[in-house]
């Protein structure tokens, strides 16, 4: 998605553009995902649907659930994210004019406005006006959205003039004097140079795929079920340090296992060993799943009476297991093996508490509040380590707004760039995320570099 994007943009630039694809087509992490695009500031699918947004309030929501926000890639993305809607639009991929109104990982129709972050849960409620951004390809189904959105983006690029070579693996930047000046690449066993006048965009994925790197960076995700492409090995992000670049948040994860749908799961609530709740259920699925992934021994149960009892419908993938259904709170306390009376207390002030309308401990809202009373309950084992985690990786090289890949000054290295999965960008970890960030920050970034390269010949503007 970085790569297409940045294409297409130094090409309606007038650049002359080459793009250099290690696999034979249209691949990479975007051509798996669903596709989400997370934007906001009022673009036409959110005016449609009947929801405001501006610029300042997606500026604030991304400013309050990152724990580093960069203010100078929060303030270009929110300025440009309605606007960036309309070129993506412009440009092939469809959107319809519709609102999935359930809490749902995925859409599983057509549908295009859908939450996907953690805008109305707090404390993040209070901090920025609420409003959903995900946007949806026009797609039915749970799966090819992703794919769809880049075959369309792919065949404009062709149309206005964009080469490609595939099956080809740059392996090597180019220095002259003080900037980047090409690459060399391999092909079938031939080494290949190329120049580049105005400028290198890197865009070739994380490093979910280098077991090197995750061990070094994110070992205790080495066991986590990645979703990523076959090549996201690392390659981009070594080729940026190696000409000096700089990284960031390469300890970020996105991590998930969802506790819904069906949405009335959200009511029950989540617990650790020591019988305490740790997270507002009503969080978005990978907020909370890296909550429990920080639990002690990453231990946690799902607990649900029968009024909401459903099985968790991501359980097939996921193995989230029904441990038991049990006639009495001591009974579940016991077999759960949690401390005597814990489990007692919490479900007797959590019930008091929900049928008050209120959590006085982490805010959840009041539409998923509901006392857990009618029996018999049940448990169902969302643990890090038992259940299946799904995950990939968020760290990479640092990069301006413009996509410029900085130096550990913060100093712009001449004629190279990069964006998507091997540059930090919006999201840094599980805690911050929402789901399509990934391919509207990529696509975005991408975006600003090919026309930064174009226009600017990678010199400063």
């Amino acid at each position: 998605m970085a790569g297409v994007c940045a294409a297409v943009a130094a090409g309606e630039a007038g650049a002359a553009v080459l793009v250099l694809e290690r696999s034979g087509g249209c691949s990479g992490s975007t051509a798996v995902a669903a596709g989400h695009f997370y934007l906001g500031g009022g673009t036409a699918v959110q005016t449609a649907c009947g929801f405001h947004d501006d610029a300042e309030a997606l500026s604030a929501y991304l400013t309050a659930v990152s724990a580093a926000p960069d203010e100078e890639k929060i303030a270009a993305f929110a300025l440009g994210s309605a606007a960036h809607f309309d070129w993506l639009e412009a440009r092939g991929v469809p959107f319809d004019r519709s609102y999935y109104a359930f809490k749902a990982v995925i859409q599983p129709g057509r549908e295009c406005l859908i939450w996907t972050g953690n805008e109305r849960v707090w404390p993040f409620r209070d901090r920025a006006r609420p409003a959903p951004r995900g946007h949806k390809v026009a797609f039915d189904g749970m799966e090819g959205g992703g794919a769809l959105a880049l075959n369309r983006l792919a065949a404009h690029a062709k149309a206005i003039g964009v080469a490609t070579i595939f099956d080809i693996k740059v392996d090597a930047l180019v220095g002259g004097g003080d900037r980047i000046v090409g690459v060399r690449a391999r092909q079938f066993g031939e080494a290949r140079f190329y120049r580049a006048s105005r400028g290198v965009v890197l865009a070739a994925g994380g490093f979910s795929q280098n077991a090197q790197m995750m061990a070094q960076y994110v070992p205790r995700f080495c066991e986590t079920n990645i979703m990523s492409g076959p090549y996201d090995d690392g390659t981009a992000i070594q080729l940026g340090m190696a000409a000096g670049g700089a990284t960031e948040h390469m300890d970020g994860f996105l991590l998930t296992s969802p506790i819904y749908p069906p949405e009335q799961l959200v009511k029950g609530i989540l617990v650790n060993r020591d019988g305490k709740r740790f997270v507002a259920e009503d969080s978005y699925h990978t907020r909370t799943s890296i909550e429990i992934a920080d639990q002690p021994g990453g231990l946690a149960y799902l607990i649900v009476d029968a009024d909401i009892f459903a099985y968790p419908e991501w359980s097939e993938q996921a193995n989230q297991r029904l441990i038991d259904g049990f006639d009495t709170i001591m009974e579940m306390e016991r077999a759960l093996e949690l401390p005597t009376n814990s489990l007692q207390r919490l479900m007797a002030d959590y019930n008091m508490n929900a049928a008050a309308g209120n959590d006085p401990d982490f805010g959840k809202d009041p539409q998923w509040l509901k006392p857990l009373d009618t029996p018999p309950w049940a448990a169902f084992d969302f643990s890090f380590g038992r259940a299946i985690f799904n995950g990939f990786t968020l760290g990479g090289l640092r990069i301006s707004a413009n996509g410029e890949v900085l130096n550990e000054a913060g100093e712009r290295i001449p004629g190279l760039y990069a964006a998507g999965a091997c540059a930090s960008m919006l999201a840094h970890d599980a805690r911050d995320y929402a789901s399509g960030i990934s391919l509207s920050a990529g696509s975005f970034f991408g975006r600003q570099a090919g026309n930064h390269a174009a226009l600017c010949g990678g010199y400063a503007s």
